[in-house]
């Protein structure tokens, strides 16, 4: 009985040495299965935050090379992207949107679904400003063919105006009452009126010019006036005074007169002598002197006599 009982205590110890090393067994295991199976965790981990990184490196590339045709396409058209402001400034204001979500709230399928939706409306403005540029371009090609054709109809128009200009003046050429045969004479007038023609100052006291008026049947008939200029050597005008009586308008100009003819024309030409008496206040002086015959704004005639 005693042995058996020592057997039986013996065989007791032995058991609960087999147990608690089965349940240290049992508990390493699961700690090495739960190292293994954190490790793979973490291996998984890092692989999802590469793998996020990735997706965010690739979006923000895609954002990026959006932005970069999008802003090289308003470079490219210059100030007709101006006419798309509203357009532009839409896809300025999603892209910041996508770039704060790549940054602070990242969600892939968002973000992906907001950058198709951003390059589907920078595709819409690319094709808007190729509309916009081919329409322009039209309207430039027809502004220049305009700008072209009215160069062209105002080069005819100023031809046309020269020719007119031409004609208005030939015809203001041919309606003027032209002289002819123009003579002055200085004389001496003796007793009863008889005058001779002399060439010494002292003994001059009268200017005697003639011309002939010519017929021209173009110019109006009526009232003429002819005014005659008389200038002395050192160009003083030999005038009967020096009221505005004794002056005429020529081509807005004013000028004195010496001698001053009214007379009928009828378009037939005739005679005409008119005299300049000498005023013994005026001193007259050894030279050349000038005679000039005016009608209207034309001087029509000239000559040219000499004192000693």
């Amino acid at each position: 009985m005693e042995d058996q009982n020592i057997v039986k205590q013996e065989e007791h110890p032995r058991n609960s040495n087999l147990w608690m090393y089965i349940v240290l067994i049992i508990l390493a295991l699961g700690i090495i299965g739960l190292s293994i199976y954190m490790i793979s965790m973490k291996k998984n981990l890092n692989e999802l935050v590469r793998e996020k990184d990735r997706q965010r490196v690739e979006l923000a590339g895609e954002l990026r090379m959006l932005l970069f045709t999008h802003d090289s396409i308003k470079m490219a058209y210059g100030e007709l992207s101006d006419s798309l402001y509203v357009k532009d400034s839409l896809i300025q204001e999603q892209a910041r949107e996508i770039n704060n979500l790549l940054n602070y709230k990242w969600d892939y399928y968002k973000i992906k679904k907001k950058l198709s939706r951003l390059q589907t409306v920078a595709q819409k403005y690319v094709l808007q400003m190729d509309s916009l540029y081919t329409v322009n371009h039209q309207l430039t090609e027809e502004n220049l063919q305009i700008k072209e054709e009215i160069k062209i109809e105002r080069r005819k128009n100023r031809e046309l105006e020269n020719l007119k200009n031409e004609l208005s003046e030939k015809v203001d050429e041919a309606s003027v009452i032209g002289v002819y045969n123009v003579e002055a004479f200085p004389v001496r007038v003796k007793g009863g009126g008889k005058e001779t023609v002399t060439d010494k100052i002292r003994r001059t006291n009268r200017i005697k010019v003639c011309f002939t008026v010519g017929s021209n049947s173009i110019v109006e008939p009526g009232k003429k006036t002819i005014y005659i200029r008389i200038a002395r050597p050192d160009k003083e005008i030999l005038a009967k005074g020096r009221g505005d009586e004794y002056t005429f308008v020529h081509k807005g100009e004013v000028l004195q007169y010496s001698i001053k003819k009214d007379f009928d024309y009828q378009n037939e030409a005739f005679d005409v002598c008119v005299r300049w008496n000498r005023r013994q206040s005026l001193e007259m002086q050894p030279g050349i002197y000038h005679v000039d015959v005016y009608e209207g704004n034309h001087n029509i005639g000239s000559t040219t006599f000499e004192l000693k």
